[in-house]
C-alpha cells in the first residue's frame, strides 16, 4: 500500500459493498478493507495515523459495527476521525445509538456513490477546518503561557535579589508543588485536579512571595528573630503581593492569574485557622495554596537562611509531620510523607 496518501477504512461483510465504496474513493484515498468489526478495529489501530474516515456497516460477524464504535469511543478516537454508518438498518433505536457513539452521518443502503463522495468530502473539510483551528488556538495558548512564564520569572527573580535567595529556590518550590499536587490528584480525586491545572499552579507558585518587594531590607534580611512589630510588617507581604499582581494588567487577564493571586495571598494560611492574612481554616484554603505552603516550609527548613543553618531532610520531615511547623491538611501530610524522599532526591540532593 502506498504511504503518501490518506486512507479510508471500509468495514462491511459484503464484498460487493466494499468494492462499490472502494471504487468511489480509490482515486483520492488508499482503501483499507475489513470483513467484520474485530478486523476493522485491528486495522484501525495499525493504520490510525493515515485513516481519514471510517465507513462502517452495522450487521457484521465476530464484532458488529457498534462494537467497533464502542472501542473507538472508549479511546476518544471518534473525536478526530469521522465515522459514517453505511447500513440498511433505519430504526430510530439503531440510528440513535450510532449518533450517541459518535457517528457523524448515516448512509442508507442502497446508496449512490457520487452522493457519498460529496457527503464525505464535506464532513472531512469540516474536520480539517476544526483541526486547524485547534492548532491555532493551541499555538496562541502556548505563546500566552510562555509570556506569562516570562513575567513570573522576572518578578520572582526580583524577589530573589531582595531576599538574598537563589534561582534554585523558585525552581524547587515549583517542582515540589507539582509533585505534591500530582500525588493529591492520584489519591484524592475529589479535588478534580487536571494535569493542565497542575502545570499552571506550579508556574504560579513562583509568585508566592512577590509581595516581599515591599518589605524593608532591615526586616527582610534580618539575621535574628523578628520582633512582634517587625513580624507584623513581614506578614503584609501576602496582601501587598496581591496588590502588585493587580497592577500587572496583562497577567490579570490571563488564566494563571487566579492561581497566582490565591497562592500569593493564602500560602501562609493554616489548616487549623492559625495562619494569615485571612485566618482561613480547613478546605477554605485551596488545595494549591496548601501545597505551596507545605513546599515553602520544607524548603525553608532544609535550606540555609541568613537567620539559621539548614536542617537535614530527616529532621525537616519529622518536624513537619510532628506538627512543629504549623497545621496542615492530613491528606496533604500523607502525600508529603509518601513523596518526601523522592522530593529530596530530585530537587535537593545536588543543590543543598
Amino acid at each position: 500500500m502506498p504511504c503518501g496518501r490518506q486512507a479510508l477504512l471500509i468495514a462491511d461483510d459484503v464484498e460487493l459493498n466494499r468494492f462499490i465504496l472502494a471504487q468511489a474513493f480509490s482515486e483520492e484515498y488508499d482503501i483499507i478493507e475489513a470483513e467484520n468489526g474485530q478486523e476493522a478495529w485491528e486495522k484501525f489501530l495499525r493504520y490510525r495515523p493515515r485513516i481519514a474516515a471510517v465507513l462502517l456497516d452495522i450487521v457484521m460477524p465476530v464484532m458488529d459495527g457498534f462494537g467497533m464504535l464502542e472501542e473507538m469511543a472508549r479511546h476518544h478516537m471518534t473525536e478526530n476521525v469521522p465515522v459514517f454508518l453505511v447500513t440498511s438498518e433505519t430504526g430510530d433505536e439503531q440510528l440513535g445509538r450510532g449518533f450517541q457513539l459518535g457517528v457523524v452521518d448515516i448512509i442508507v443502503k442502497p446508496f449512490n456513490p457520487s452522493f457519498i463522495r460529496r457527503r464525505l468530502g464535506n464532513i472531512l473539510e469540516l474536520y480539517r477546518h476544526r483541526l486547524h483551528l485547534q492548532e491555532v488556538v493551541a499555538a496562541q495558548e502556548e505563546k500566552l503561557r510562555q509570556t506569562n512564564s516570562s513575567i513570573i520569572d522576572t518578578l520572582s527573580t526580583a524577589i530573589e535579589f531582595r531576599d538574598c535567595e537563589s534561582g534554585e529556590h523558585v525552581r524547587r518550590i515549583r517542582g515540589v508543588t507539582a509533585v505534591l499536587l500530582q500525588r493529591i490528584a492520584e489519591e484524592n480525586p475529589e479535588y478534580h485536579l487536571t494535569e493542565g491545572q497542575i502545570a499552571l499552579i506550579s508556574d504560579a507558585a513562583a509568585m508566592h512571595d512577590v509581595g516581599k518587594i515591599s518589605i524593608p531590607d532591615h526586616i527582610l534580611n534580618k539575621p535574628g528573630r523578628l520582633t512582634a512589630e517587625e513580624f507584623t510588617v513581614m506578614k503584609t507581604h501576602a496582601v501587598k503581593g496581591c496588590d502588585l499582581l493587580d497592577s500587572v494588567e496583562y497577567l490579570r487577564d490571563s488564566e494563571i492569574y487566579t492561581y497566582c493571586y490565591d497562592i500569593c495571598r493564602h500560602h501562609h494560611e493554616r489548616w487549623d485557622g492559625g495562619g494569615y492574612p485571612d485566618g482561613l481554616k480547613g478546605d477554605e484554603i485551596t488545595i494549591w495554596s496548601q501545597a505551596v505552603s507545605l513546599a515553602d516550609v520544607y524548603d525553608a527548613l532544609v535550606s540555609r537562611r541568613i537567620y539559621k543553618p539548614p536542617y537535614t531532610h530527616a529532621e525537616a520531615v519529622e518536624m513537619i509531620l510532628g506538627g512543629e511547623c504549623g497545621a496542615f491538611n492530613p491528606k496533604m501530610l500523607t502525600c508529603f510523607a509518601e513523596a518526601a524522599d523522592d522530593i529530596h532526591a530530585i530537587f535537593y540532593a545536588q543543590t543543598i
